[in-house]
């Protein structure tokens, strides 16, 4: 929902002195412009996006602002840099940015139990710190897993709780482990910390980020998501189901207005925010620093998705990277910055299963030719056992039968009636008859010791990704779909 990742899985302030300028990058050249319009577009036309906006900025100096496509399919409405899209999950980094203010300030402690603010809490989360809640290593569980968020659940996405009620049931999910043992993305993390900037401002978190961030950078467009108010430039968000598009899922204005990722901007505010991150205008360099520092668990080693506080940290092509991405109610959005290569690009769309991440570091490598990712080729395999493993899962899916004695015990979960209808529906025009090739095998991210495999499936003029891997048991506990792609991803 609000989570960072946008693959298919088969259902794993005072304001400071700006800091001096710093080097930028010259303009785009008509090239590179023509070959990144020629890149979106198909790539829209491969993943069924109806429309799409691209940022691309060099210290917060827009080197490029366009839309492509539909901002509104009904209404046949063209999407422009001002068109506004949802937010997801990179509005977490907005709610971590304003905790660190409240840092700077000596109001509130990293280190702080988060108990002191939420004194009624259960006294297991006692050992819980402000800086797990915000680097996903607190243990609390996930409220908006889809047995919690359906009808049956405390959490229905079509139900409106208030603050304090939403809360409650927050304090009555289970730990899953020890605060800093392990890294789980947890969306429960972030609406808990919005409720933190509430108690200890006095302000509904949105408002504080619209007085302490949105107001004093100019970005006149970001706002809290409302169905009710009329906001110029609205994009309408669209899902893929079963080969169509459909309208997003409606959910109610409580879920529309938690902290871990529910507003509207567009790319224009977007450059006025890597602007601020490039200066130290909102917060220290110590800070920022300290938001772009993975975190470490318990056993002093970097946590596994080398995640620090709402920014992943990485590497594309060698070059450090610094992004997140988010998804939510039929829109989808990355943001990349390429921190010493004065480079940042948004990739904002209003489809549920655009791959904002994918074009946006494409779309870097074809703005600075470094940071292009190789081509996503055939590669010869030594595992002939791994295809003909996924080829004989391919049937079993083709023919609907059992999975659930070849899966582990997380995949299994995913796996009922109508995920296994959906994915069957997908591979039909490509399985049976279609070909497997390998392009890529990698180590694990979860045990170097095991191997995770990406395939092309095609058949004819169809074609897509298919992800596989197996646990220590053998068991398949790696398997996502996903539309095919020119080049990798890093």
């Amino acid at each position: 929902m609000k989570r960072r990742s946008a693959v298919l899985l088969f259902v794993a302030v005072v304001l400071t002195a700006a800091s001096p300028p710093l080097a930028t990058r010259a303009p785009l050249t008509a090239a590179q412009i023509s070959s990144i319009d020629a890149f979106v577009i198909s790539e829209m036309k491969r993943s069924h996006v109806p429309g799409a906006a691209v940022g691309i900025y060099t210290r917060g100096n827009i080197l490029l602002a366009k839309g492509y496509g539909l901002a509104n399919v009904e209404l046949e409405v063209p999407v422009k840099a001002e068109t506004i899209f949802q937010s997801g999950s990179v509005g977490k980094q907005f709610v971590s940015a304003a905790i660190m203010m409240l840092v700077e300030e000596g109001r509130v402690s990293l280190g702080d139990s988060i108990v002191k603010y939420f004194p009624g809490a259960p006294a297991s989360w006692k050992p819980i710190r402000i800086e797990n809640l915000l680097s996903h290593t607190s243990g609390l569980a996930e409220y908006e897993s889809p047995d919690r968020t359906g009808p049956k659940g405390p959490f229905y996405l079509r139900l409106d709780f208030t603050e304090s009620q939403l809360l409650r049931k927050i304090e009555a999910l289970p730990i899953e482990n020890a605060p800093g043992a392990k890294w789980n993305y947890r969306n429960t993390n972030y609406v808990l910390l919005g409720i933190l900037i509430r108690r200890v401002t006095g302000m509904f978190y949105a408002d504080y980020l619209a007085k302490r961030i949105f107001r004093p950078l100019g970005m006149t467009s970001t706002r809290l998501i409302s169905d009710a108010d009329i906001i110029p430039n609205r994009s309408a968000g669209y899902q893929w189901e079963s080969g169509q598009l459909k309208n997003q899922d409606w959910v109610s204005p409580t879920f529309n207005s938690t902290a871990d990722g529910t507003l509207y901007f567009n790319v224009l505010d977007l450059a006025k925010w890597d602007g601020a991150l490039s200066t130290t205008q909102l917060l220290t360099q110590a800070s920022l620093n300290r938001i772009w520092t993975v975190y470490k668990l318990n056993d002093g080693k970097p946590n596994p998705a080398d995640y620090g506080f709402a920014w992943a940290i990485g590497s594309q092509n060698g070059h450090r990277l610094i992004e997140h991405g988010g998804a939510w109610q039929g829109f989808t959005c990355d943001i990349s910055r390429y921190v010493d290569d004065a480079l940042t690009v948004v990739v904002l769309t209003n489809l549920d299963a655009g791959r904002p991440d994918y074009m946006a570091h494409v779309i870097a490598g074809l703005a600075d030719s470094p940071l292009l990712p190789a081509k996503l080729t055939a590669i010869p395999d030594a595992r002939p056992g791994t295809v003909a493993a996924l080829a004989s899962l391919l049937d079993r899916m083709a023919a609907g039968a059992d999975l659930h004695p070849f899966v582990s015990k997380e995949l299994a979960q995913a796996i009922d009636s109508a995920a296994t209808a959906a994915i069957r529906r997908r591979i039909a025009p490509l399985w049976p008859g279609g070909t497997l090739a390998l392009v890529l095998r990698q180590p694990s991210p979860d045990d170097a010791s095991l191997t995770i495999s990406q395939f092309r499936l095609t058949k004819g003029v169809n074609s897509m990704l298919i992800t596989y891997g197996l646990d220590a048991h053998g068991k398949v506990d790696t398997l996502y779909f996903e539309p095919d792609q020119e080049y990798r991803s890093p």
